[in-house]
């Protein structure tokens, strides 16, 4: 564990991707996918993180695992630095964290059947005998729903939301101790996705396994998430624990996210936030803070075009990235209800 408890630390986490042009490959410019993220998960807990798509969340991901090759900043899991380890360190601490895929087509190898693509973490690191790690197999597809006689076939003769079961039994394989779950359930069908978010749940109370949560589906990053953090274009703009930001968000983008969010009640009637503009360009972003052109509190704000708001701590465990955080647009017209 690192000093102050954290099982997993994240520092300052900055990726950019050059842009080049020309015939001789200039680079031009930078894409800045993450911009400075900083969090930190506690053993046996869950942090979910939202935003649009293309705000970088799976590129924090990636990067954190060392699957993308930072541009700056730290990341501490189990007090041992990922940034710092060789090559040869970094293949024997991947052990203790795992990913599962967004994309259930392209994470497979269609070349191997089940059995190789789940137990080659288990050949990898030489755990148990050939016999052992088949065993060991056949319990994890069993776990995610799959028949043990799937182990023979091959990733082409799934469906989707199979494929997707084959992922998350490859990455539990390990017994890991930090698990990063982008997007684990889009794929699947609805009538599965309570059995693998259960799954999860109950693997997290028997191991205190920590995750990352990535989904776009907020009423299943509430129930899931203890904490929750809002990305937006690189940045994280919120953080708080889950019932709070979801009683009482802060910043006007976390406000539009869930005022999006469709409610399974026809009589439930809920303000509708129409956010102006488009996403900038992250090649290029706005100076001051990257929400200000869409934001409708902009207008009233001395200083938001010109610098960013640092994430402050506006109550105990609740951070915000805004200079007016909860407030409402004083020339807002009246909440429009959905029909």
């Amino acid at each position: 564990m690192t000093a102050n408890g954290k099982l997993v630390e994240v520092r300052d986490l900055t990726t950019y991707f050059p842009v080049k042009k020309g015939v001789f490959s200039r680079t031009v410019g930078y894409v800045k996918a993450v911009d400075g993220v900083s969090f930190s998960i506690e053993r046996g807990r869950t942090l979910g993180l939202v935003g649009e798509s293309g705000c970088g969340k799976t590129t924090c991901a990636r990067t954190m695992l060392r699957l993308i090759e930072p541009t700056g900043g730290k990341v501490f899991v189990n007090g041992q630095d990922v940034f710092g380890l060789t090559p040869r360190e970094l293949r024997q601490a991947r052990r203790r964290f795992q990913i599962i895929f967004q994309d259930p087509y392209a994470s497979l190898n269609p070349r191997m059947t089940i059995e190789s693509i789940v137990g080659e973490g288990l050949v990898v690191h030489r755990i148990g005998t050939r016999a052992e790690r088949r065993r060991r197999v056949a319990e994890l597809l069993e776990s995610v729903g799959l028949p043990a006689e799937a182990a023979g076939r091959y990733p082409h003769e799934f469906s989707g939301g199979q494929r997707q079961r084959i992922g998350i039994a490859r990455a539990l394989a390990l017994e890991p101790v930090f698990l990063v779950c982008d997007e684990p359930v889009s794929a699947l069908d609805v009538s599965v996705r309570a059995q693998i978010v259960n799954l999860l749940e109950d693997l997290q109370a028997k191991t205190s396994m920590s995750y990352l949560f990535i989904a776009h589906d907020l009423n299943l990053v509430e129930h899931i998430s203890d904490d929750v953090a809002v990305m937006y274009l690189g940045r994280i703009v919120e953080m708080a624990p889950a019932e709070e930001i979801y009683d009482k968000p802060l910043h006007p983008y976390t406000r539009a996210l869930l005022a999006a969010n469709p409610v399974p009640d026809p009589e439930t009637r809920r303000e509708r936030i129409i956010l102006g503009g488009d996403i900038p360009n992250p090649m290029n972003p706005p100076g001051g803070c990257y929400f200000h052109p869409r934001c409708a509190l902009a207008a009233g704000c001395d200083g938001c075009d010109r610098a960013y708001p640092p994430l402050m701590e506006y109550s105990p465990g609740h951070w915000v990235a805004c200079c007016r955080p909860g407030e409402a647009p004083a020339a807002a017209a009246p909440a429009a209800a959905l029909p």
